[in-house]
């Protein structure tokens, strides 16, 4: 498959047809070339915040001004600054200040939007079958991202030097892989009001099709970094400074095989991962790992990250 995000569909030649035959597929990778897809809709303080984020100038008092006017993200930012996943001194903060600074300003950028995606998953639209495809989008991610966070910690505890790479950060990549769906929900849902109709079994196949350049714009518009890009296109950026080994890439491209062997999935004889010594006893490891304690392991590196 093309792209890592948990649109997985079974197969279906005709659906897939029509799909790409539809007046709709061709107006959504129009407005993403043109960059005309509608964002999700976020909050007008992330919005802020990410404008800030991609400001050389901004200091941590301006970001820190900026959550105090949404006592729920402040109170996010802290609680999650006190989370096993992002506080490894195990020293607890209380005021804004302190936890924006102990975390830095990207990462505050990402918890942020992370957990405003989160709510957006829980919210419902006028389609039944829309929600549907929102809720399991949620399980979906939350599962990517946990078994990404728990291939970094395994990673980082197997290797024999230090490794450019943070369990936190492995856990918010994969939260945000397929952040496109949103937008492509709420075109689809734009289409149907404007007078047209298209069953939506193709819409779904439309998803999975237009899903990687559709996160690829989001994440892009909003400035989100290499990693972030590179795991929701599964593919390397083609100016990426990232030269060590495994990448978050990798780790995402770990997780996604793991799953499918979890889950006994068929589609796991067409999926091929390349591996290093190191990544391949990882993944001995984490294979074997009876299916309890391997949900349950990822279920404890949710609740520890606050997500």
């Amino acid at each position: 498959m093309s792209h890592l995000s948990f649109f997985w569909l079974k197969h279906s030649r005709d659906h897939q047809v029509k799909a790409l035959e539809s007046e709709f597929c061709n107006l959504v990778k129009q407005s993403a070339q043109q960059n005309k897809l509608t964002l999700p809709p976020i909050p007008n303080v992330l919005i802020k915040l990410h404008q800030l984020c991609n400001n050389d100038d901004t200091t941590i008092h301006d970001v820190a001004d900026l959550l105090l006017d949404d006592p729920a993200l402040t109170a996010t930012i802290i609680r999650t600054s006190n989370t096993v996943l992002f506080n490894r001194r195990n020293v607890v903060c209380n005021d804004l200040l302190t936890a924006v600074s102990r975390l830095g300003l990207l990462r505050v950028r990402d918890i942020a939007t992370a957990q405003t995606i989160a709510e957006l998953r829980k919210s419902q639209t006028e389609n039944i079958e829309c929600n549907q495809l929102l809720n399991q989008s949620a399980i979906r991610s939350r599962l990517f991202a946990g078994t990404m966070a728990l291939i970094c910690q395994t990673l980082i505890k197997h290797s024999e030097k230090p490794l450019k790479l943070e369990p936190e950060k492995a856990l918010l990549t994969g939260l945000l892989a397929d952040i496109g769906v949103f937008s492509l929900i709420y075109e689809y849902l734009n289409y149907l009001k404007d007078g047209n109709y298209l069953d939506i079994n193709i819409a779904k196949f439309i998803f999975k099709e237009t899903c990687t350049q559709t996160s690829l714009v989001v994440l892009k518009e909003w400035g989100f970094d290499d990693d972030y890009l590179e795991i929701a296109s599964n593919k390397r950026m083609a100016y990426s400074t990232q030269q060590d080994s495994p990448t978050y890439l990798d780790i995402a491209r770990m997780a996604h095989h793991l799953l499918l062997f979890k889950n006994d999935d068929e589609a796991i004889d067409e999926n091929d991962v390349e591996l290093d010594l190191l990544g391949a006893e990882v993944m001995y490891e984490l294979t074997n790992l009876p299916n309890e304690e391997f949900h349950q392991r990822v279920k404890n590196i949710a609740r520890e990250s606050g997500f």
